[in-house]
């Protein structure tokens, strides 16, 4: 794989203070996208309040920006391989901020909603042209690997941080919580501007832009993500249909595909057994981890009283991922095997779910505190290793749209687990009691922990890893799942 343009200035396994620089920034940019979604979470109460928006719309500031994001992040990603990288994640960058600032001014609940949309589009061209960054400037191996896995663990630290943040700002004014990432966006625009490498612009020549392709994969995963966040507050019909169309939508994409001279997404992409292995294991793994962060909060708060600052609080032990991603992980890595890792983590997160299905009504922070810690090691062994994986072994001029695939995957994995977490806690509550609030929150807290245990079988396919992998020199083709 080509690393002309490398800011890490050749193949070799250290990294120059320009590399820390780029991955500095690039750290910095999906940093930002995972603590302005956990600090909306925390201020959706304030908003509703002060906008005087109904319970029913306020769950639209969120969907807007999961609709935005997980819809265009495919696109995004290709957009990243055929107009150029750097050019994406700068100009998507400028978009973030100034959308994120009109949040923070909106007076009207329509706004801020508009906002969120196009902050989340933003988000879905920014995130895979920031991987691809990575994955295409860094020598890979050792080298690629550590800088994926301090960039995931930056991914997950963000959100967890959020959490805090994000109930601190609130308590000043929850237009903080849009004004905050104004400030750091500032910030990461000028750091990147200055310390990004330019690259030659993509040669298109021959190869016009898939448009109609463009518009069915956009069309088909903007209605299944749509379906899947309004499953719980619509009837059974509407989500069939809607997920029906969705489904005519991709048979469509995929003629077009088939046929097309220069397609959006290559379908031979998909031969690759390790991205198609990785990709259902984020799933997975993301609809579990957001399935089982929304029940544990519904627990605390609705069941406990507790406020959004104790609950953040509470959560943050999660976040020790932040910590273990960028100095044990690529130990464990080298020693073992991406493969091994990944699913050791897989598997942990399940041992972390299955912890806290005893759960009381009057349970102590103690006999919580083992779940949430093994989740955040289980974090830390399991998303890195899957950012790896999903990209390891594609050609140069696709890692965009692979990684817009790995992205969507978590997006859409993410939007799957809450809706189902939902449906089952629904389903299984019957009545107001306590006894009958624990009941559906003990249900939905199977969704985790099957949806955990899914991923970890899928990532059984691919443990037969090479023995130079094994031993820690770095593999001249991908490394399996």
């Amino acid at each position: 794989m080509s690393t002309v343009q490398s800011p890490s200035g050749g193949d070799t396994d250290r990294m120059n203070g320009r590399a820390w620089g780029v991955l500095f920034v690039l750290c910095g940019a999906i940093f930002l996208e995972g603590i302005d979604v956990a600090m909306l979470n925390v201020a959706l109460p304030s908003i509703r309040d002060d906008l005087g928006m109904s319970t029913g719309t306020l769950q639209w500031v969120m969907s807007a920006y999961v609709l935005g994001y997980g819809g265009f992040m495919l696109l995004g990603g290709r957009a990243a391989d055929l107009f150029g990288r750097r050019r994406m994640f700068v100009f998507w960058l400028v978009v973030f901020l100034l959308f994120s600032g009109l949040g923070g001014l909106a007076t009207e609940g329509w706004m801020l909603l508009v906002a969120r949309f196009v902050t989340g589009v933003a988000a879905a061209f920014m995130a895979p042209a920031g991987l691809s960054i990575i994955t295409t400037g860094f020598a890979e191996g050792p080298q690629r690997n550590k800088a994926l896995l301090v960039y995931s663990g930056t991914a997950a630290g963000g959100f967890s941080i959020g959490l805090v943040v994000g109930g601190l700002l609130t308590a000043v004014s929850w237009r903080w919580v849009f004004f905050a990432p104004v400030i750091l966006s500032a910030v990461l625009l000028l750091a990147a501007v200055a310390l990004i490498p330019k690259s030659p612009r993509p040669d298109r020549q021959g190869r016009p832009v898939d448009l109609t392709g463009a518009v069915t994969v956009t069309g088909a995963i903007l209605l299944l993500v749509f379906a899947v966040e309004r499953a719980t507050h619509v009837d059974a019909a509407w989500t069939i249909g809607t997920v029906a169309a969705s489904l005519l939508l991709f048979v469509a994409f995929t003629v077009v595909e088939r046929r097309s001279a220069a397609p959006l997404v290559r379908l031979g992409l998909f031969r690759h057994g390790g991205l198609v292995r990785a990709n259902l294991a984020a799933l997975l793994f993301s609809g579990g981890f957001f399935g089982f962060q929304f029940i544990v909060t519904l627990y605390l708060q609705e069941l406990r009283g507790w406020s959004t600052l104790q609950t953040s609080f509470a959560m943050i032990v999660i976040g020790v991922d932040t910590v273990l991603s960028p100095t044990l992980t690529p130990k464990l890595v080298e020693k073992f095997g991406n493969a091994r890792v990944m699913f050791g983590g897989l598997v942990l997160a399940s041992l972390a779910y299955a912890l806290m299905l005893p759960l009381q009504v009057d349970w102590s922070y103690a006999l919580m505190f083992p779940s949430l810690l093994v989740l955040g090691l289980a974090f830390s062994l399991a998303y890195g290793p899957l950012t790896i994986a999903g990209t390891e072994g594609i050609e140069e001029e696709e890692q965009g749209v692979a990684g817009g695939l790995l992205y969507t995957s978590f997006q859409f994995g993410a939007a799957l687990g809450l809706s189902a977490a939902a449906a089952v806690d629904i389903g299984a509550t019957d009545g107001s009691s306590p006894a009958a609030l624990l009941d559906g929150y003990k249900a939905a807290l199977f969704v985790p922990l099957v949806a955990a245990l899914g991923a970890a079988l899928i990532s059984t396919f691919g443990l037969r890893e090479r023995a130079d992998d094994v031993t820690g020199a770095p593999a001249p083709a991908s490394v399996e799942v």
